[in-house]
């Protein structure tokens, strides 16, 4: 049965791939040449948006490096403390809405040292799977088709994170404590 459910998993991308090339011809498409635009199109946007991810992965690295994450998790600790925060989720909570691979680097040195089934691993299992990167995906999303003013956006985005996280550390505490 294993290797029946290995087999399907395997052929689902070659079928999809067949089935839009298929899909195309009957539908009388010159499917390579659309293909190649495509391709096209999508260079363009990577450049068109390479300045926006340089400069937020400058300023991570920055604000890592030059200490400034350490001097805010302290000056921020008394607080987090009384919300029942966990200290220790802190650099997965701030380094989130900013970099994504950045957080799985603290999430994994999280769950090797504390383990995954403890209230500090549960915490940021969670934090990690239902908090956004939100400034990477402003960056991309907006900086593709040149939007300069997002409204609302942030304030949406930092509002369902500080939800998310709120939730998290309530529902472990509720359920595992």
């Amino acid at each position: 049965m294993k290797d029946i459910f290995q087999y399907l998993l395997s052929s689902i991308i070659p079928l999809i791939i067949v089935f839009i090339v298929v899909y195309g011809i009957i539908k009388k498409v010159k499917v390579y040449e659309v293909f190649v635009e495509g391709a096209k199109d999508g260079i363009k946007i990577c450049v068109k948006i390479f300045p926006s991810l340089l400069a937020i992965l400058i300023g991570i690295r920055i604000f890592r490096d030059s200490k400034m994450l350490e001097y805010l998790i302290n000056f921020l600790n008394p607080l987090v403390y009384r919300m029942g925060i966990p200290p220790e989720v802190m650099p997965l909570i701030l380094i989130k809405p900013l970099s994504g691979s950045g957080a799985l680097g603290i999430f994994t040195d999280i769950i090797k040292q504390y383990g995954p089934d403890t209230v500090i691993g549960l915490i940021a299992s969670i934090i990690m799977g239902s908090t956004e990167t939100i400034f990477y995906t402003l960056t991309v999303y907006y900086g593709s088709v040149k939007v300069k003013k997002i409204r609302h956006t942030l304030l949406a985005a930092i509002t369902a994170d500080i939800v998310a996280i709120l939730m998290a550390v309530t529902l472990v505490n509720l359920w595992f404590r």
